[in-house]
């Protein structure tokens, strides 16, 4: 499961910053790139976050940012704009550390460094809100942040999010409308790669979608997870249960930021109980899939 976080309180402290030099890379500024020909980036967090992000002279390169927010460390970092991924890379203790590279098409690539683990491939084809990491403090870092860059022609250019120039030099609060209802987890994810879904259902609240239950299935074992579509990255409560039938009830509850689970029980050949909640919406079922 995913640990309890404070999403709206941002780090006090300054953030942490890379102690060594990156790879190869310019400094140009972006005076001569059209803003028409950007792509629409987003922030790269969840939408509905809040994120403290950094500019400073001293940056390398001087157009990058480093975001971070009170324990982030192991939080999702998404796309942000649609592309392909064209670099996954571990630097070790050095520079960008784990680091990814978005090609965006006509020249434009976006770049997340210091991730602590990766979520893409090379080669693969990733949209808004797409998982690519996790926030870390790999290669030349002090602290778990995200240094991110926006690059055109090989060269880092300044940075724009939702239309709009980011602060150059100081500190500035960004919300995230990245994927503002898509959770950056999938129930594949959460239970096992191996795992295929044989059911779901909606969580509702005053007519809006606030959640989804999974069951999964594989080698003789179901899995439960209950993935948020509200409050994301907010800690709010959210279940996940699952109790086959002659046996006992497993289940994951408590404040969650993304999802509730997994919960794993043996249930080949047997009939089981399924649901979750999101708040106040929950979904209980009868006893189904015995085959």
């Amino acid at each position: 499961m995913i640990a309890t976080v404070a999403v709206g309180a941002l780090a006090a402290a300054p953030l942490a910053v890379a102690q060594a030099a990156e790879p190869a890379k310019s400094d140009q500024a972006s005076t001569d790139v059209s803003v028409t020909a950007r792509p629409a980036f987003k922030l790269p967090f969840p939408g509905g976050q809040v994120w403290s992000g950094q500019t400073r002279t001293n940056h390398s390169p001087r157009l990058s940012i480093d975001f971070n927010r009170t324990n982030d460390d192991g939080d999702p970092v998404v796309a942000s704009a649609p592309g392909t991924v064209s670099v996954v890379r571990d630097l070790g203790g050095s520079s960008y550390g784990k680091y990814v590279v978005v090609d965006h098409g006509g020249g434009w690539q976006s770049l997340y460094a210091h991730l602590k683990s990766f979520s893409v491939s090379v080669g693969q084809s990733v949209n808004y809100g797409t998982k690519i990491g996790a926030v870390g403090t790999t290669g030349g870092s002090t602290g778990p942040h995200l240094h991110y860059e926006q690059k055109s022609g090989g060269s880092a250019v300044e940075i724009y999010f939702d239309g709009a120039k980011a602060l150059y030099f100081g500190t500035k609060n960004y919300t995230s409308t990245n994927g503002a209802a898509s959770n950056p987890y999938t129930p594949k994810e959460v239970c096992g790669a191996n795992y295929t879904q044989i059911n779901s259902a909606t969580l509702t609240a005053d007519g809006k979608t606030v959640g989804r239950v999974y069951l999964m299935y594989y080698n003789g074992k179901n899995c439960v997870v209950t993935l948020k579509l509200s409050n994301l990255g907010k800690a709010t409560a959210t279940s996940a249960y699952l109790e086959p039938q002659g046996g006992t009830r497993g289940t994951d509850s408590g404040n969650f930021t993304y999802y509730a689970g997994p919960v794993v029980k043996s249930a080949a050949a047997t009939c089981v109980k399924w649901g979750g909640s999101v708040g106040g919406a929950s979904f209980n079922s009868p006893w189904q899939h015995c085959g």
